[in-house]
């Protein structure tokens, strides 16, 4: 039985979700900064454990922008996802704060019932601001589960997108999301980045 499942990465500017998202798809990490324009778009297929056996999980997974000049753009995204990555840079403060406001726009934007993971990234960095036990405190505040990764050196990174999956799949019910019962499927947009810093 194979299932399809609508992904959406959000979170600020420069914490590291494009890094994450092609770390999990392509194996690869880009040592530049890439700013995303819009959305990037990702599909990736995963074996799942799931009620006693494996599953396959398709899972199309977009990359937003995090710019409030892209805001636009991107809220047409978050309509008929299934789960939300929630990123922050544990070496960026500011992004850790600006995390109630992403998730309120989650939460609005895809409702109460969307799946959402918090994901503190850049764990490889020096310069740590937030500790993972204060994030771990706060995704329990909100409900939420948290896993620490980096994109550089491969750490939870799948393990992330698999959590998630796993998560997916138990708000499903019978043949809900199937390929093979005809879900939409969303057509990938044009791969649009420039190097840059803003």
């Amino acid at each position: 039985m194979d299932y399809l499942f609508k992904v959406l990465i959000i979170g600020d500017s420069n914490v590291g979700k494009s890094s994450l998202l092609v770390r999990f798809a392509d194996n690869s990490f880009y040592t530049e900064y890439i700013s995303t324009i819009g959305v990037d778009y990702r599909i990736k297929t995963l074996k799942v454990p799931h009620e006693g056996s494996t599953v396959s999980v398709k899972l199309q997974c977009w990359d937003t922008a995090g710019q409030e000049k892209f805001d636009n753009i991107v809220q047409s995204y978050y309509r008929g996802s299934h789960g939300i990555m929630l990123v922050f840079d544990v070496t960026n403060r500011e992004s850790f704060d600006s995390l109630q406001k992403w998730l309120t726009k989650a939460e609005t934007c895809a409702g109460n019932e969307v799946v959402k993971l918090l994901i503190g990234a850049k764990t490889d960095l020096e310069g740590r601001q937030v500790s993972a036990d204060e994030a771990k405190n706060y995704a329990s505040s909100v409900g939420l589960k948290y896993v620490e990764t980096s994109a550089k050196e491969s750490l939870n990174v799948s393990e992330s997108f698999e959590q998630l999956a796993k998560d997916m799949l138990s708000k499903t019910g019978p043949g809900q999301q199937r390929i093979n019962a005809g879900p939409n499927i969303i057509k990938p947009v044009e791969k649009k980045s420039y190097k840059g810093c803003c």
